[in-house]
């Protein structure tokens, strides 16, 4: 009987059931994934096929076009478009031919299998212990990384052969049988790209000492066998060049993200930065061995692999961004000993291989160094002193647990909706949150600019129109105040000068203050007040694309003046243009108004004093004031601005469930229900 349930089935039954349902949800999960790899597989060919013939794989038309360099009898080097090895010339003569036969659908698609097959090595090969969860989605995890980084879309692109060297070294080291194999098709991949050598020292170094003597046979006999076919352009590369450098741009290049082109880019030249990145060269290679080889006797020879990759790139004279996808595979590595630190360098890493430079750091000067390298200090980083974990680390397996606030019961029957984002007690990473608040700013800021068609100008005509209807309606309703709040708060020096202020200064200065302190003494209310906030913005950012609106001060008709920005030349198509990344028509709904109201709200729910909790409540009205006075929204926008910040809060409740409580209301509650519960009759 202990065993039965009422249904009269067996308890057994219900277990096997919830295992079935977990496996089907597991296997419909991964059939999405694998459509998501499929997307992003087709739109990269859509994107290359679809570029003119004359700017698409532009490398390989170099290489294998009516004029390429594999044609003519002359030096591969004579006009430096060509920047491969005298061996990687030699192995594409036969195949110029057919390359030029399928120059676009061919190579593109070849490169496509090349990029998948590297996804399921690289799935086959992460280190163990993997979950059953891990190793399900693995492989369409790993593609839909690869199709979406930077090298890879240059490579397909560029038309180049950047993916080869990497598979080949993979294949040697996690497919193929035997050492000799192995070492054979990283010598392979070594005569292609030079600096892939330090994987012998990795080979030599971890035992496979009959695979490193291959490698280096097989660099070796390649590298004569061109020397021989080609001798003057082997002396070319190796000794004009020095390996290649010098060859495909200059080296002060941004794409060259190698040491070489870190310091020349700093300014140094000549002997001095020479000693200096053979010096750096020499002990980045030193350190990484060293890691890549403990790495690897800790059974984490895919890490050891990046790590040594990563090295490669950076002692390389010209290590271009389609030859950096080594950067990638150290996503693998595991650093943190909090679970909520794990997600740090992963993230870091994908955001650097996918998203462009300037979305991670912002344009100033004195960022300028480290948004110029970002790749380059990535691969730094990896190579010589992130703190993996080991295998034997305790929290390798098992990180410190994130501490989660009691949950508080809601009033409707799914809420929340997603039960694993419950409050969290303690603060989540630093770096982490900046660095998505960096991410998801930069795309908010590219997404309003586009919501326009990519300029001010773009959409002046439509913007107007959409003006003139929102007036209408505000005439209608009798709140059509924007003009005479513009000329009275004009007629008045310091009230002008305090509006003015009010709405260039408080905008981003009250709501990351706000966050910054929700996070410092509130985290459990910090990661709810952000998601209300972001929920908003990301609605906010719908309603600039669907209805681009002209504030009153762009309006030629209404006669109001510029407070903050000046008089406006209404002759020109981009009157109003503050920075070339800024969509003046982005009105509807006025974020200016949205987050003072957010901040408003969140401070009038968290503050301890009622005078904090009015002070809070007093930013709203003065930017609404601000808004209106200086002639850059209408009222309206500013009802816009409420409701998508009350939809904020209402799909942060909605997915998250209500507002937890703190740990102090906690430890206050809990003796008193327990109190309680023993003076309710029968309640023991």
């Amino acid at each position: 009987m202990a065993n039965a349930n009422p249904s009269g089935r067996p308890a057994e039954a219900f277990g096997a059931t919830a295992v079935d349902t977990a496996r089907a949800r597991l296997r419909v999960a991964r059939f999405l994934l694998w459509v998501v790899a499929a997307i992003l597989a087709v739109r990269q060919v859509a994107v290359v096929l679809s570029t003119p013939s004359g700017e698409r794989l532009t490398d390989l038309e170099t290489w294998v076009g009516p004029d390429g360099v594999l044609h003519v009898k002359g030096s591969l080097y004579d006009s430096t478009e060509f920047t491969g090895t005298p061996f990687g010339g030699l192995v594409l003569k036969p195949l110029t031919k057919a390359a030029e036969q399928a120059l676009g659908w061919g190579w593109t698609f070849g490169t496509l299998l090349l990029v998948a097959a590297l996804g399921l090595v690289v799935a086959r090969a992460l280190p163990q212990p993997v979950n059953r969860r891990t190793a399900f989605f693995a492989a369409p995890v790993a593609i839909s990384l690869l199709m979406l980084s930077l090298p890879v879309r240059n490579t397909l692109y560029l038309g180049q052969t950047s993916i080869m060297p990497v598979l080949l070294v993979l294949v040697g080291c996690f497919v193929v049988r035997g050492q000799r194999a192995g070492g054979l098709l990283i010598g392979l991949a070594a005569a292609l790209q030079p600096t892939v050598l330090l994987f012998a020292g990795l080979l030599w170094f971890t035992g496979r000492r009959p695979a490193a003597l291959t490698t280096g046979i097989t660099f070796a006999a390649s590298t004569a066998l061109a020397w021989a076919a080609l001798p003057h352009d082997s002396y070319t590369y190796w000794v004009h060049h020095l390996a290649g450098s010098g060859l495909g741009g200059d080296a002060d290049d941004l794409a060259n993200q190698s040491l070489h082109g870190a310091l020349v880019r700093a300014g140094l030249s000549g002997p001095t930065e020479v000693a200096l990145f053979l010096a750096l060269g020499a002990a980045v290679a030193v350190l990484a061995l060293r890691r890549a080889v403990r790495y690897a006797h800790d059974g984490q020879l895919l890490l050891a692999v990046a790590v040594t990759g990563c090295a490669a790139i950076l002692i390389a004279p010209m290590a271009w961004q389609h030859q950096l996808l080594w950067v990638l595979l150290a996503v693998v590595g595991r650093v943190g000993k909090r679970a909520s630190d794990r997600y740090v360098w992963p993230v870091a890493v994908v955001l650097v291989m996918t998203l462009p430079t300037k979305m991670i750091l912002p344009n100033m000067a004195s960022l300028h160094p480290l948004r110029d390298n970002v790749i380059m200090l990535a691969a730094l980083a990896a190579a010589t002193f992130v703190p993996f974990l080991p295998r034997t680390s305790p929290h390798y397996r098992t990180a410190v647990p994130t501490e989660y606030a009691e949950p508080v019961p809601a009033r409707f029957r799914r809420v929340p909706l997603l039960p694993f984002l419950r409050r969290v007690l303690t603060r989540p990473n630093l770096l982490l949150e900046l660095l998505l608040i960096r991410v998801t700013y930069a795309a908010y800021q590219k997404v309003r600019l586009a919501a326009t068609g990519g300029s001010n100008s773009a959409g002046r005509a439509r913007a107007e129109e959409h003006g003139q209807q929102v007036l209408d309606l505000e005439r209608l309703l009798h709140i059509d105040i924007e003009h005479w709040a513009n000329h009275a708060v004009v007629r008045i020096d310091w009230m002008r000068n305090f509006f003015d202020f009010y709405y260039t200064s408080f905008h981003f200065v009250v709501p990351l203050t706000v966050l910054g302190v929700l996070y410092w003494r509130r985290p459990v209310d910090y990661r709810w007040a952000r998601a209300s906030l972001g929920f908003a913005t990301l609605l906010a950012l719908v309603g600039f694309w669907l209805y681009p609106l002209a504030p009153p001060r762009l309006m030629p008709s209404l006669g109001v003046i510029d407070t903050v920005h000046g008089v406006q030349d209404f002759s020109q198509p981009d009157y109003g243009t503050l920075t070339a990344l800024t969509n003046q028509y982005a009105a509807m709904p006025s974020l200016h108004f949205g987050w003072s109201l957010w901040c408003g709200v969140v401070i009038a729910i968290v503050a301890p004093k009622a005078w904090m909790k009015a002070l809070g409540l007093l930013h709203p009205f003065f930017t609404v004031t601000a808004i209106v006075a200086t002639g850059n929204h209408w009222v309206l926008d500013a009802v816009g601005g409420a409701v998508v910040v009350g939809a904020g809060f209402g799909l942060s409740y909605l997915f998250q469930g209500p507002r937890a409580r703190t740990v102090k209301e906690a430890a206050t509650d809990g003796p008193r229900e327990r109190a309680d519960a023993a003076r309710t009759p029968g309640s023991g």
